[in-house]
């Protein structure tokens, strides 16, 4: 029995996860010799030559991460021509707390902060990035704070700070290949792109790969601040938010984009969100948007197959929600708060619109708090007895995360209120350009 412990204790010493401490001396030495529940924390200072991360597999149990400390900061530079942070052939990798920013305008050309890029060669999955700043890659709106250029999922993105980018996150290929899976992107400040904030490219049919999901599964966009500026994108005007349709047949093709409790500020010249494909957008925070609708659904790449669209409050000034076409496998358009000149712009054989508030802009300081098209005091919450009516069924969304859920998470209740908050004047996160918690 003796000789049985000792040997259990020996395998567990040589299993047991590794704490590796580096400085920018030495940091890409120990990049490569990361194993399963190693951490490697990146002492403060400045580390030029990027992080490059190849063939680094964790497991489902035991993660690798590389971090920044917990006082000071780890400012991961680029000062050649590669990519600031290039994953290849990783999985169960986390990268958290690092400070990854490009030169600003003038910087390398087109240069991206986090990259998985290299197609069907590349495998990078189950990939967490997490309370990291990635900012100032904007040499053109072809730089990407974070790019997708291989089949990837299981992607966590999580409570980082995306700001002064070409394109904050690109995901998933402009062919249709490489597609974006399963992910999660949540409580994200990402602020004025040249381009998008987010975009999620639509796909294709999907390779045969080793593990990726075949089965119908969802990617979730929760909690997020998408906030554009007034600088022009001079390779085209573009939404705060993407996202594209799936395949339409095979893996993927019942595949789901949920949308929920996230606050979109100011677009000039686009949108704040387009999609296609199959979403459900619930319990948003949409404002200042004066000349394209707020929510625009349309055939772009592939068209619109699904769209719910529930609970949402949308300030703009041309249009809320424009859906141009009829969505295949089904529509329903209930409970949202609306005030724009044309707060609805539907196609003809779209029905199922029920229980919205509507109204003119001049109408929005009847109902909510205190509209405007300034950040600094704006309040989008129901005034006292306004915005309400009789309880709202939502049966029909009852699969959907968090869909009885309002923006600030609180429970809706007896369902009596439209729009994204649940009651009047009610607390939690207020309306700002910072992280929502």
């Amino acid at each position: 029995m003796r000789l049985i412990l000792l040997s259990l204790l020996f395998t567990f010493a040589a299993n047991a996860a590794t704490l590796k401490q580096a400085t920018p001396s030495d940091y890409r030495r120990l990049l490569t010799t990361l194993e399963p529940g190693d951490t490697l924390v990146l002492a403060a200072g400045v580390y030029e030559r990027g992080l490059p991360v190849s063939d680094c597999h964790g497991t489902a149990d035991a993660w690798i991460t590389i971090q920044g400390p917990d006082d000071g900061v780890a400012e991961i530079r680029q000062t050649q021509v590669a990519n600031c942070v290039e994953l290849k052939q990783c999985s169960h990798v986390a990268l958290k707390k690092l400070s990854i920013l490009g030169g600003g305008p003038n910087g390398l050309s087109s240069l991206f902060g986090v990259s998985a890029q290299g197609g069907l060669k590349n495998s990078v999955h189950h990939i967490l990035i997490e309370d990291c700043i990635i900012s100032d890659w904007n040499t053109s709106q072809q730089a990407v704070g974070i790019s997708t250029k291989t089949p990837t999922w299981d992607w966590t993105i999580r409570r980082n700070i995306i700001r002064n980018c070409g394109t904050g996150l690109y995901l998933g290929n402009s062919n249709g290949a490489d597609p974006f899976i399963r992910g999660v992107i949540e409580n994200n400040l990402i602020q004025d792109p040249i381009g998008y904030c987010m975009e999620i490219k639509f796909q294709k049919p999907r390779p045969e790969l080793t593990d990726m999901p075949v089965t119908a599964s969802r990617t979730l966009i929760r909690h997020n601040v998408f906030i554009k500026n007034d600088a022009p994108s001079p390779d085209g005007d573009r939404s705060n938010l993407l996202v594209g349709g799936f395949p339409d047949s095979g893996p993927g093709s019942d595949d789901l984009y949920e949308i929920y409790g996230n606050f979109f500020w100011h677009n000039p010249r686009e949108s704040l969100l387009q999609a296609s494909g199959r979403v459900s957008i619930h319990d948003n925070v949409f404002a200042d948007c004066p000349s394209h609708a707020a929510i625009t659904l349309q055939n772009h790449d592939l068209p619109v197959k699904l769209a719910h669209v529930y609970n949402n409050t949308i300030c703009a000034s041309t249009c809320g929600i424009r859906i141009s076409s009829a969505p295949a496998q089904g529509h329903a358009i209930r409970g949202n708060v609306v005030f724009a000149e044309e707060p609805l712009r539907l196609h003809r054989s779209i029905t199922f619109v029920t229980e919205n508030i509507t109204g003119t802009v001049a109408d929005a300081a009847l109902h909510l708090v205190n509209p405007q098209t300034t950040l600094d005091a704006l309040d989008l919450r129901p005034k006292a007895g306004r915005c309400e009516g009789a309880s709202l069924d939502l049966s029909i969304f009852a699969g959907e995360t968090a869909f009885d859920l309002d923006f600030n998470g609180t429970n809706k209740g007896q369902r009596r209120f439209r729009g994204a908050y649940a009651n009047a004047a009610s607390s939690g996160w207020r309306l700002q350009s910072g992280m929502k918690p």
